[in-house]
């Protein structure tokens, strides 16, 4: 098959309104299902009208019984896809019959629930492919023609069937609820129990799928073998269910597992967290008893203070550690003494309780003294390890 680009496609597309989407779901399509080609062609709708739309046409393989079958499929893209569904047929080659069932009328339209329920973006034709492999691979679209049987026209793809063939159909365009802007008449699929009448038997245990270059097959079939067929289809039935539900089984237990570690994480953290808030609290016990103790020493200190400060005498309260600290002490009161002396000759003076020459005389005396009283305090600071105080 040729590939087709997407550039070829948006051209065929052009009066697509959601051509992108559309190009970006066909492109995905073909990359997966060589045997589907895009093709641009005249689809005639139930009341006459047509219209030219996009189709992918070709095979899907179907697994039945362990073999894969092609079965011949036309899926026809609505211009306003992807918002509405896709118009789907079976189309037999000349050498297969149309099985009717509840999801394919006399005509070969194809009828699903996933088509009734078209949802974009939740719905998509990759999906709408894999559901129909399911469900053809339950209930096949079609099987071989006998020999016997005058040669089968092939089933043209280009319109939808007659509406005479199928009871209780509406002949009206197959656009769905979706506004569009090309006045389709709107059809509504029908879900459920509605699907078209069937025009033969409800099942045929004796007929198998054929892909598109396999061989007729012919002849009666025995009772034997249709026992034998009917007991393949429960087995592969019943092996199906039970696969779906061990999976569904395991999945649960691997949610339920996940669930468990994180319950043991969470409560290996709790622990660890009511650890860490009983050291707190120990903690914080012992720091309130000692409080409690240093509160009672001083209580007990302050009581005794107040009982004995009328007795008290300054020099007696302040006690240097060291003889050192005792002398810079002695050097800093008499600086500071000789400070407040000069202060008081200096109001004296100013009062015009001494004269200039009494004042002069003393702070002279005075000053000379604190120099000395200075330099050595500093020398003793030094000697102590204390910074400058000037």
């Amino acid at each position: 098959m040729a590939v087709v680009n997407e550039g070829a496609l948006k051209k065929m597309l052009k009066q697509y309104k959601y051509r992108d989407l559309t190009v970006r779901e066909i492109t995905n399509v073909i990359s997966q299902y060589k045997d589907l080609k895009p093709v641009m062609d005249a689809y005639v709708f139930n009341d006459g009208s047509t219209r030219d739309l996009m189709s992918l046409t070709g095979t899907v393989p179907v697994s039945y019984r362990g073999n894969v079958y092609n079965i011949p499929v036309c899926l026809w893209l609505l211009d306003t896809y992807p918002y509405n569904p896709p118009i789907c047929f079976v189309k037999p080659t000349s050498a297969m019959m149309i099985k009717t069932g509840k999801h394919i009328d006399a005509n070969g339209k194809i009828y699903l629930p996933y088509l009734h329920e078209w949802k974009h973006p939740q719905s998509d034709l990759y999906g709408l492919i894999q559901v129909m492999i399911v469900v053809f691979g339950e209930e096949p679209p079609v099987f071989s023609r006998p020999t016997t049987q005058a040669p089968y026209q092939a089933f043209q793809a280009a319109g939808p069937p007659n509406p005479s063939y199928m009871p209780g159909m509406p002949a009206v365009s197959s656009y769905g609820p979706n506004p569009n802007p090309g006045g389709y008449p709107g059809y509504q699929y029908q879900g459920g129990n509605s699907y078209p009448a069937t025009a033969g038997p409800a099942h045929y245990p004796t007929q198998t799928p054929v892909s598109t270059v396999g061989p007729s097959r012919d002849g009666t079939i025995g009772e034997d073998t249709i026992r034998a067929s009917l007991i393949s289809a429960v087995s592969d039935k019943l092996r199906w269910r039970m696969k779906e539900e061990m999976d569904r089984a395991q999945a649960e237990l691997d949610a339920l597992k996940r669930t468990e570690e994180d319950l043991k994480k969470g409560h290996q953290k709790l622990e660890e967290m009511v650890s860490r808030l009983d050291q707190e609290v120990t903690e914080v016990d012992r720091n309130i008893e000692l409080l409690k103790r240093k509160d009672e020493e001083l209580s007990e200190a302050l009581e005794k203070m107040e009982n004995q400060s009328e007795n008290n005498d300054i020099d007696d309260v302040i006690v240097p550690t060291a003889p050192l600290y005792k002398q810079i002490l002695n050097l800093y009161a008499e600086e500071n003494a000789i400070e407040d002396t000069i202060f008081y000759l200096g109001e004296a003076l100013r009062r015009g309780v001494i004269d200039l020459e009494v004042f002069l005389k003393h702070v002279r005396l005075l000053s000379r003294k604190q120099f000395q009283l200075r330099a050595l305090m500093q020398k003793a600071r030094k000697t102590a390890g204390l910074s400058d105080l000037y």
